[in-house]
């Protein structure tokens, strides 16, 4: 997580409407959050660790087909297995991926014929960038730096005597329908990267700016299928305060105004007709059809500047509120529509939002 990157967003994300919708008394620890046919009971600190393990900054969540839940945490402290795997009532079932310890990020999972498999984005470790594996962490394969022309070296802008090779620091990863994938650059160079089914690069788009088709932090991404005739790709650009929508060939379709839709989104899932995107200014959003909002989960004005305040209530889980969120990473649904929210917050934090509407 770029800190320097989250203090100059802060300023513009202080405002806005009440939407948090409780129904229950501040103090309650498991109050109801949301409105109308999206009422669920926040239940924080979600899933049961073993006594040898602590969460250290807990980033992505996905599922199995058999309601399993797989969490992602970074790891910097002592060392431990990056993903834990709990089952639907947040009991422990194993964890795996040490070797990623420092890296943790991006997760999601794919069926491929019988079989599932599990993608990462380990951002921050030196190999091992983008991880295919069955679904106990045996590795299926390992990739590194792309070798395209995005990614030569070039002329230093400072110093034009030496040459810079971009960074590649991979944030998320979403399917394609022809049986590839997709790779956000979010850390690195601002980059869309489409592989087809047997992990070959087949093109790059997107790129650093803020001009509609250029990023900023692309830091999640997900094929909306939605409208069936017409799949996207719509894209968390971060930095840029927005959404951004491309056609499957890269091609730029529109974008929501900066700051407006979303504030600091940092992924992206479809379910049945909604979108639901975690944001890192402390709400979750839930979109309809037409990319409208439906309710912002924890929305609060003066919580949020609180906790965009030098951050450091991120550190601080006295301070934190039942209800609210300080910073939303990932979110997804589970199979009986309940939400898992995992926060980039110092100590982690894991919330199981039970539908209750």
């Amino acid at each position: 997580m770029n800190r320097r990157e989250f203090l100059a967003s802060a300023a513009v994300a202080t405002s806005g409407p009440l939407l948090l919708g409780m129904t229950r008394k501040a103090e309650d620890p498991t109050p109801v959050v949301g409105s109308g046919e999206h009422k669920y009971q926040c239940i924080h600190n979600w899933g049961e660790l073993p006594k040898d393990y602590a969460w250290q900054t807990t980033h992505n969540v996905t599922t199995d087909s058999e309601g399993l839940v797989y969490i992602t945490h970074q790891g910097v402290g002592k060392q431990m297995d990056t993903v834990l795997v709990f089952d639907p009532k947040g009991k422990f079932v194993r964890s795996f991926g040490k070797e990623w310890h420092g890296g943790g990020h991006g997760i999601e999972i794919r069926k491929e014929g019988s079989d599932e498999f599990i993608y990462l984005s380990n951002t921050w470790t030196p190999k091992m960038k983008l991880v295919k594996t069955d679904l106990k962490g045996k590795v299926v394969w390992e990739k590194g730096r792309p070798e395209c022309k995005e990614y030569e070296p070039r002329p230093d802008a400072k110093d034009l005597k030496k040459t810079v090779s971009p960074n590649f620091n991979p944030t998320n990863i979403c399917w394609l329908p022809d049986g590839g994938f997709n790779v956000g650059d979010g850390y690195g160079s601002n980059y869309m990267l489409n592989y087809d089914k047997d992990g070959k690069l087949v093109k790059v788009f997107g790129g650093s700016g803020n001009a509609l088709g250029k990023l900023a932090t692309p830091h999640g991404q997900w094929l909306d299928t939605r409208n069936k005739e017409k799949p996207v790709l719509v894209v968390c650009d971060r930095a840029n305060a927005r959404l951004q929508w491309f056609d499957l060939e890269g091609k730029a379709l529109s974008a929501s105004i900066s700051k407006e839709l979303v504030l600091f989104p940092a992924h992206a899932k479809t379910h049945g007709d909604v979108l639901l995107v975690p944001d890192l200014h402390a709400r979750v959003s839930i979109l309809d059809k037409e990319n409208k909002p439906i309710v912002h989960l924890g929305d609060d004005a003066e919580w949020r500047k609180k906790v965009l305040d030098g951050f450091k209530i991120r550190s601080q889980p006295k301070e934190w509120v039942a209800g609210k969120f300080v910073h939303p990473h990932d979110a997804c649904f589970d199979k009986d529509g309940n939400i898992i929210v995992v926060e980039w917050v110092a100590t982690g934090r894991v919330t199981f939002l039970k539908k209750v509407a």
